[in-house]
């Protein structure tokens, strides 16, 4: 939403104060010209970059119009559904958890936070990491290697999409040049024409040093930058995670375990300890299995 705001809000000040200097905003209007610089930048992008990459980018624009950033809700039930798993640990069987691990989809652990279980990789990541300290055997230090590894990796796929933005937002003012030589050159076959006709294949030309700059100034660039800020926002769920669970391996309680977590996301953005707790107290549908047998 922010994104539609701030390009109505430039494309008014910047057609407004043309028309207020007096110029002619229909001479802005030169449809060849964006078909050329646009369609130079579309093929170029295409050449540059592989399928998966190129339908990234699509989702990624739509995130940031959608500003698809994890909201409050979703921090509190990443927390708590990470405390539910480490409770779980404690209380139940490795068959047990297992059978959770194994087929997240149709576990109650995980179907109680349909937002983590939304996101595949992010749940893939949770799993893989519990499935090893079910294992047995794991140390802590060769956990968080791994786990650095892996989330640097993941980083760099989903960053993907960022820079083949930027590449095309860099490239943008070079493509206007070219479609202005393209427009100087139709002007200079026409040399012999008035003075009036000759002006006006002059501006059209100049239209597209304008479209090439602002395109790319205006518009990719700051989309570009959008992206990179949503998905950033994105990753720290990965972190959240990383430093709950290694809490967890270094022998914290599970309430405990979780403030690690906490502490990473942004101040402004992180829930309350309060908030956290009342959270974890209804995850999983309440009381753990070993829990329910206790209190019978």
């Amino acid at each position: 939403m922010t994104i539609i705001v701030g390009l109505v809000v430039t494309m008014v000040c910047m057609l407004g104060g043309f028309a207020a200097m007096g110029g002619h905003v229909e001479v802005i209007w030169q449809p060849w010209e964006y078909v050329i610089i646009c369609g130079a930048s579309l093929g170029t992008f295409i050449v540059a970059n592989p399928m998966k990459t190129i339908k990234d980018c699509g989702t990624a624009i739509g995130e940031a119009f959608k500003n698809s950033a994890p909201k409050h809700a979703e921090y509190v039930e990443l927390l708590a559904l990470l405390f539910f798993m480490m409770r779980e640990l404690r209380n139940r069987s490795r068959a047990d958890m297992e059978t959770i691990i194994d087929n997240p989809k149709e576990s109650d652990v995980f179907k109680s936070s349909p937002t983590v279980l939304a996101n595949e990789d992010l749940t893939t990541f949770i799993c893989d990491y519990f499935r090893l300290i079910v294992m047995g055997n794991a140390r802590t230090h060769e956990i968080e290697a791994l786990m650095d590894e892996e989330i640097d990796t993941v980083r760099h796929d989903k960053m993907k999409a960022q820079h083949a933005l930027v590449t095309v937002g860099d490239g943008l003012p070079a493509l206007g040049i070219v479609a202005a030589v393209l427009g100087v050159v139709k002007a200079m076959g026409a040399i012999d024409q008035a003075p009036e006709i000759l002006g006006a294949l002059i501006a059209s030309a100049l239209v597209g040093t304008f479209a090439g700059i602002f395109l790319s100034y205006a518009v990719v660039s700051p989309i570009a930058t959008k992206v990179k800020l949503v998905r950033d926002k994105k990753m720290r769920l990965y972190v959240i995670v990383k430093q709950t669970v290694l809490a967890f391996m270094n022998g914290a309680m599970p309430q405990v375990a979780i403030e690690h977590g906490r502490k990473t996301i942004s101040a402004y953005e992180r829930p309350d300890i309060n908030e956290v707790e009342e959270a974890t107290m209804g995850v999983g549908g309440g009381q753990s299995s070993a829990t329910k047998k206790e209190a019978a």
